[in-house]
């Protein structure tokens, strides 16, 4: 493993995971705050400090052994959930919905916001490599978020999106009975290449189309 591309591939992402998953966390709480719920206000979760959001296991250590341990192949890491009471939300089951849309949203725009600074860069002529290398890790980054989360399996917001929109029933309580083994069933569908195969890869490829359209008019602006 050669150190100094490990350093200068931490020192490229970190300043991206830092906000991607600041922000996700936080905007889960705020949308949460809005629509009733006080609990990450109190927790002091609803914030921007990113040490309130990151978990030394699922952040920093299981990130770098994972890096270690398949040469770069494989990354997977996570933040502390923020928590919500669905059950104070002022109509739980439809504002369940969009607190669990707010942090992949938060991601998808984030992701536009660095594809327009890696435009600026162009634009202004800067061609420092660790700049444009950090903004285009910025779009990578909150897309694999945006998209991953999005993976209709609870505990993942997708998950809980998709326990909203079903009737209540029988599909809803398979959700709620799987939720507890949710984490080591996506990590297994990971591991195997599903997720990336049939659902990570086709959506990030959406992700990355639906930027390219809308920063299309400035890019054609400045040229």
């Amino acid at each position: 493993m050669d150190i100094s591309n490990l350093i200068q591939t931490v020192l490229i992402y970190a300043l991206p995971v830092v906000f991607a998953i600041t922000v996700h966390e936080a905007a889960h709480g705020y949308v949460a705050r809005h629509f009733g719920d006080e609990t990450a206000t109190i927790m002091g979760r609803v914030t921007l400090n990113p040490m309130k959001h990151i978990d030394p296991i699922g952040t920093i250590l299981m990130p770098l052994l994972l890096y270690f341990a398949t040469s770069g192949a494989f990354l997977f890491g996570y933040a502390k959930p923020v928590p919500v009471n669905f059950g104070r939300l002022r109509h739980p089951k439809r504002d369940m919905i969009w607190v669990a849309l707010a942090g992949p949203a938060s991601n998808f725009v984030q992701a536009i916001l660095w594809a327009l600074l890696l435009v600026g860069l162009v634009a202004a002529g800067i061609d420092e490599t660790f700049f444009i290398k950090m903004a285009q890790g910025g779009v990578l980054v909150n897309l694999v978020m945006w998209a991953f989360n999005l993976f209709p399996l609870p505990p993942l917001d997708g998950g809980r999106v998709l326990a909203g929109l079903l009737p209540n029933g029988p599909a809803q309580n398979f959700l709620a009975r799987i939720e507890p083994f949710g984490f080591f069933i996506v990590m297994g569908l990971v591991i195997a290449g599903i997720v990336s195969t049939f659902w990570l890869r086709p959506l990030m490829d959406v992700g990355y189309t639906v930027i390219n359209v809308l920063i299309s008019p400035l890019t054609a602006l400045l040229r």
